[in-house]
């Protein structure tokens, strides 16, 4: 007979978190938000960790090139959507490697014979403003001169004039040698008041650049995720169907980690998929979506460095009417952090969880983050915002955002779903919606991590791993969730104003 749950399936919204001792330490400004990435062995620092624990989910309508490049500026991830062709994908993965670095390989080079009329279409094409003019017009020739829009007036010069006749020549540039380290370069660039800097070897060839304006953000966003080159960190989606030709064109591309996109993980197509990866790159890679023990033991077993937990808990996803499976978010995140954690105490191995689903208010994420997760995956959060890719309309006298699932007809991701051999979507397991439109991602995302701190304070936790050791959390009636909000009052219309 059948295996039968009776404990009933639990949302964030039917718990409440008890408040602790806040001592006077406990401050949001002294809250650290820094969590794992990937798996680690007990002792060992991860390989990757976040600096907020927050990821923008794999989403048309919700991840590109453009979050990816936001979120990590503050310190998050974004997994790029894999519902794309191979080639669109690995162009945005590039886009957002290349947008800010400390040694820059130069993507716009020209030779001395171009001329201005060359320099304008290649701004045009790349956007950038410095060139790098080498002998051969390659990333690494040797290193001739350099233009920038200070060297020309496209109102006075001729568009046929020759680069070699305006730009700055090779003797006259400011440049540092092989080797120099980026503490070094940034030293030079603001000793000589430079916007750039080149780097070449002892033969004169390009080896990278060093950008002020590299330096500069960095400064004005401490919490960004980078890498050792000082790059954007990011993260793209797979499938388990064409992996074995999308892998190889992302990691070539960059890619920092990949992850599985599935609305069920637990099956043997991850476990190829995740092995595949392991065997033949050095990439990380996340497996899911599991909400129970099983799946989550299932797909450690198979290699994977993170899991991802929710089936049928996201706003635009109807999996569970559809096809009448999933669990509670809460319910599956308790079961799947307990057998985490004793993983981690048999193996010595932590494998970081991600709560992926089931958050309609800001301090579900406190929740999540307390009952065991080690970072969250959000989707219509981040589709409200400016740097979301999808379009913004009027409706009536809203501003709102367009938002689809990845199981919706729009979106066309059959390989995420079907399991059959049919290039379709038999049926679906997403909708496609509007959310309010609600401005810039800082501003927001700013305020979610000052109701996450101020929450954890309550708790008297400094760090998330004490928010998880100290946290005390209560399951709440329906009489108390009525309590919980404005009851037994006249509420002010909005729209009035106050004299």
């Amino acid at each position: 007979m059948a295996t039968y749950y009776l404990e009933p399936s639990r949302t964030f919204s039917e718990f409440l978190l008890i408040p602790n001792l806040t001592t006077k330490e406990c401050t949001p400004a002294n809250v650290k938000l820094k969590t794992p990435l990937v798996k680690f062995n007990k002792g060992e620092e991860p390989a990757i960790s976040l600096n907020i624990p927050f990821s923008s989910a794999v989403m048309q309508a919700v991840s590109d090139h453009g979050m990816a490049i936001a979120l990590a500026r503050s310190g998050g991830i974004s997994f790029i959507f894999g519902s794309q062709s191979i080639e669109e994908e690995a162009l945005m993965v590039r886009k957002v490697k290349g947008y800010k670095a400390g040694f820059v390989v130069s993507r716009s080079n020209l030779t001395p014979e171009h001329t201005l009329s060359d320099v304008l279409a290649l701004k045009e094409e790349t956007g950038h403003s410095t060139v790098a003019i080498t002998d051969d017009g390659t990333a690494n020739g040797k290193l001739l001169g350099i233009v920038t829009g200070r060297d020309y007036r496209t109102s006075r010069d001729p568009l046929d004039r020759q680069i070699q006749q305006f730009m700055t020549p090779f003797d006259k540039l400011i440049y540092g040698k092989s080797g120099i380290t980026l503490s070094e370069a940034n030293n030079l660039i603001w000793d000589h008041k430079l916007n750039c800097l080149p780097i070449v070897d002892d033969n004169q060839k390009l080896d990278t650049l060093v950008f002020r304006k590299d330096y500069d953000e960095h400064k004005e966003n401490p919490m960004e995720l980078l890498d050792g080159n000082k790059s954007y960190i990011v993260g793209a989606g797979i499938n388990t169907k064409d992996y074995k030709e999308r892998v190889p064109a992302l990691v070539e591309a960059g890619v920092d980690i990949l992850v599985i996109d599935s609305s069920d993980g637990y099956s043997e197509w991850q476990r190829e998929t995740v092995q595949y990866v392991k065997e033949n790159f050095n990439v990380k890679i996340g497996a899911g979506n599991v909400v129970d023990r099983e799946g989550f033991l299932y797909l450690v077993e198979s290699g994977a460095d993170f899991i991802k937990v929710g089936i049928g808990g996201g706003s635009i996803c109807i999996t569970r009417e559809q096809k009448g499976i999933g669990r509670g978010q809460a319910s599956s995140l308790m079961e799947v952090v307990e057998a985490r954690d004793q993983y981690f105490k048999e193996t010595g191995t932590y494998i970081p969880i991600c709560s992926d689903g089931g958050i309609v208010h800001d301090y579900h994420i406190t929740l999540a983050l307390a009952m065991g997760a080690d970072f969250v995956m959000l989707g219509r959060y981040f589709a409200r915002f400016d740097e979301s890719p999808t379009r913004k309309l009027k409706v009536g006298n809203n501003f709102v955002k367009e938002y689809w699932g990845e199981g919706s007809n729009r979106a066309r991701n059959w390989q995420r779903y079907d399991t059959g051999g049919k290039n379709k979507l038999l049926f679906e397991e997403g909708v496609d919606s509007y959310v309010p439109y609600a401005g810039s991602l800082q501003e927001n995302l700013d305020k979610t991590l000052g109701k996450i701190k101020s929450t954890m304070c309550n708790c008297g936790s400094l760090s998330l791993d004490e928010l998880k050791s100290k946290a005390r959390i209560a399951l709440v009636s329906a009489t108390s969730l009525v309590e919980g909000g404005a009851h037994d009052v006249i509420l002010k219309e909005s729209s009035l104003s106050e004299e």
